[in-house]
């Protein structure tokens, strides 16, 4: 989990605004809000609820020596003393939802909510009808699943804002591999039009979801804010900085305001029965030149965003994928 909370740092760093005091509510050794108190600044103090009594033993010890931080042997379905906080961290193993309660109700307007989910075969599609059942939502399966999984966690959080008279803007949402991670800001009032909403695969135009019944509700708005976006850094403490800033500089791209979801080379060879996948490069490029926005991201290693629709994507494939046969015939000739 080092790349995790790597990215926590940056982006607490790169928010660029004081949040006083913070909640980790689910904090097993505490290592997460320690690390934001002492490397990313503007944090008055952090309380840390752990509600093993082992593992207590060991989140006391390792803030013992931080006076800006309280440990409570606590449940993190209620808030502790303090509340409401400018930040709020849920991380827990599975589902975050019976945290979610106090954690909205703890967190002030204007604050950030931070929430993971690990429950992936669930988000993602391989247990249909337990998301239906937990997070209300039907989910996307196969290759597409993760990203459905966060669009489903950010559905979740903005409809929980809601009841509450508030709304939750994602700052930086991604896929980490085996779970999902949002930071959202929660605001006064609610927004119209809400970007939450079914696909139906019969009028999508964007890459196919693999099924012919709607899936969602999903957020179907950006993942990444723009502004944050491009101060986002490798903090110097980094555990692997060179995949930090991988991963950064994909993120920066998810900033592009474009629709869900991605298309990947080796699926469109697949699909369009191509002799070999066009390059990602030349992709993007063509897409580009043919004055659609096109970007990668850090979903998928080979995964392009875009906003050309799929019958354009699968010519500039096929067109690609024809130049390259032509080429090779040169070079036998």
């Amino acid at each position: 989990m080092a790349l995790d909370r790597d990215l926590g740092v940056a982006f607490v760093r790169a928010l660029g605004r004081p949040l006083g005091d913070g909640w980790e509510a689910t904090a097993a050794t505490g290592v997460r809000g320690l690390r934001l108190l002492r490397e990313a600044a503007g944090f008055r103090s952090f309380v840390f609820t752990e509600a093993s009594p082992r593992t207590f033993e060991v989140l006391r010890a390792n803030v013992a020596g931080e006076p800006r931080a309280t440990a409570l042997l606590a449940d993190g379905s209620s808030a502790p003393p303090g509340a409401p906080f400018g930040y709020v961290d849920v991380d827990p193993y599975g589902s975050p939802l019976p945290f979610l309660p106090a954690a909205l109700a703890a967190t002030r307007t204007g604050g950030v909510l931070a929430v993971s989910a690990t429950d992936m075969p669930v988000l993602a599609g391989a247990q249909p009808s337990a998301c239906r059942r937990r997070y209300g939502a039907e989910p996307v399966r196969g290759r597409l699943g993760p990203e459905g999984a966060l669009r489903i966690l950010l559905m979740v959080l903005a409809r929980e804002a809601r009841r509450g008279g508030r709304s939750a803007r994602p700052l930086l949402a991604y896929v980490g591999g085996h779970h999902v991670r949002a930071y959202v800001e929660l605001r006064e009032g609610t927004p119209t039009p809400d970007p939450v909403g079914t696909i139906d695969p019969q009028r999508w135009t964007g890459p196919s979801l693999g099924t012919s019944a709607s899936v969602g509700p999903l957020w179907l708005g950006p993942i990444v804010d723009h502004e944050i976006a491009p101060r986002l850094a490798v903090p110097g403490s980094a555990e692997r900085p060179r995949e930090a800033a991988r991963f950064l500089e994909l993120l920066r791209d998810d900033a592009e305001p474009l629709p869900p979801f991605y298309y990947e080379a080796n699926a469109l060879a697949s699909v369009l029965a191509l002799p070999s996948p066009p390059p990602r490069a030349e992709l993007l490029r063509a897409l580009q030149a043919a004055g659609y926005h096109a970007a990668r991201t850090h979903v998928r290693p080979e995964g392009i965003r875009t906003d050309a629709p799929r019958s354009t994507v699968e010519d500039v494939a096929r067109s690609l994928a024809g130049r390259a046969q032509s080429q090779k015939a040169r070079v036998r000739a």
